[in-house]
């Protein structure tokens, strides 16, 4: 059941629902927000074409030179024990545990010179573009899932604009803009509640008197407004309920995905459904010790997933809509460590694929050193990866600026030109 912390006591409703029940209905979620919240996003910025981004997350730092750059003429302490493949892109290689994305070259891009990272075990940078410190002192910088609400609003589909299987991070913005976080079970009406009575703005306003006081106190749920029948719109539709029951989805595609997948299909099925941004965490990447045992479990894994994912964005055209990017918040240190086989944090250079959205894959951008230590040819910051995502929800951060709480406008990213090479 989706539903958002409350009050132990328990009361009926005008219409004989419970509050606690009335509190599931008009919530999204733990650590998310209520759905008439989340449809108060600026509308005036919305456009008709249905762009989207999946922010792909890989907890605990990648290990580069072990997956898409590899340095197969450095010495054993640096290289590993992984060798390349040749993909379908001439020139551009990968680990030979990646061998289906190997035959997907084509449909992604490896920045191999990322740069930008920061010494924190966190999705803070891969949500936001920045460190923690940024603008602290009103709240820190806004996920790009948020920044996306606030400017773009929703969809019309009924789903909201924001969904997130990682941290929530508002920043400098009203809690409005916070992500729905599935929680499991159904996002659906009750048996007892029919959409016609849940769609009466006026007992719905009504049963907010009754709620006001328990709802204002516990800071959980605002009061509900003008955006109320909007939110209960997002309820009847149910196009977020189908997306995250992927019992509808065809066997054979959740087969193509595999058990591991699952979060790479439903993050697929909610784009398709309206949301314009997605962030999971995938897998565990945190290789102190053991780093090369771990990644011949680890990556055959991602292989799969990741490449069902691409392939089905292209098979269903959403390849010009849809951006996908995949990173970590650091890389993996270019010498392997002596006693436990692992690689340790690396802030240096790190690695980042994207993909879909309309731009020019099949390449790799820039060049580290023949260690994977430093980037040494077309240094790409974190932020002009950002400048890019933002470029293809259809939002130029060059003159982009929104209000922070003390009244200044602040610009989306500090670098704000998008990554040259894709567009």
């Amino acid at each position: 059941m989706l539903a958002i912390n409350s009050s132990e006591r328990v009361g009926r409703l005008c219409d004989g629902v419970s509050r606690r029940n009335f509190l599931r209905i008009g919530a999204l979620g733990v650590g998310g927000i209520t759905l008439a919240d989340l449809l108060r996003a600026d509308d005036a910025a919305g456009t008709s074409s249905h762009k989207a981004v999946i922010n792909i997350h890989l907890a605990g730092g990648p290990s580069h030179q072990d997956t898409f750059d590899l340095k197969p003429s450095a010495p054993t302490e640096f290289r590993g024990e992984f060798v390349p493949i040749q993909t379908n892109v001439p020139g551009l290689e990968v680990c030979e545990h990646l061998p289906l994305l190997a035959k997907s070259a084509d449909k992604f891009a490896v920045v191999r010179s990322l740069t930008g990272s920061v010494a924190d075990h966190s999705d803070y940078p891969t949500q936001t573009g920045f460190d923690r410190g940024n603008l602290k002192a009103l709240g820190g910088r806004p996920s790009i899932g948020c920044v996306a609400g606030k400017l773009l609003g929703d969809s019309g589909t009924g789903a909201p604009p924001f969904v997130s299987y990682n941290g929530v991070y508002t920043g400098f913005l009203s809690s409005v803009y916070k992500p729905y976080k599935p929680q499991g079970g159904e996002l659906r009406l009750r048996d007892d509640m029919s959409a016609d009575r849940l769609r009466s703005r006026t007992d719905l306003l009504t049963c907010l008197d009754r709620l006001r006081r328990d709802v204002d106190n516990s800071g959980q749920m605002e009061a509900l407004d003008a955006y109320a029948q909007r939110a209960v719109q997002v309820v009847t539709s149910g196009r977020v309920a189908d997306a995250l029951d992927l019992n509808k989805e065809d066997a054979k595609v959740r087969e193509r995905y595999g058990d591991h997948g699952k979060m790479f299909l439903t993050a697929r099925r909610l784009v398709e459904s309206g949301v314009r941004v997605v962030t999971v965490n995938w897998g565990s990447w945190d290789t102190h010790s053991n780093n090369f045992g771990h990644l011949r479990g680890q990556l055959p894994r991602l292989d799969q997933s990741l490449s069902a994912l691409l392939e089905d964005l292209h098979d269903r055209g959403l390849d010009k809509d849809v951006t996908v990017v995949m990173w970590g918040e650091f890389g993996r240190t270019p010498r392997v460590n002596n006693n436990k086989g692992g690689r340790d944090h690396w802030y240096e250079v790190a690695m980042c694929l994207l993909a879909g959205g309309g731009m020019r894959t099949g390449q790799a951008i820039g060049k580290s050193n023949k260690f994977a230590e430093r980037a040494v040819d077309r240094p790409v910051h974190l932020q002009e990866v950002f400048a890019t995502l933002y470029h293809n929800l259809g939002i130029d951060v060059r003159t982009t600026t929104i209000i922070d709480p003390a009244g200044r406008p602040q610009y989306l990213v500090d670098r704000r030109e998008p990554i040259r090479e894709l567009l």
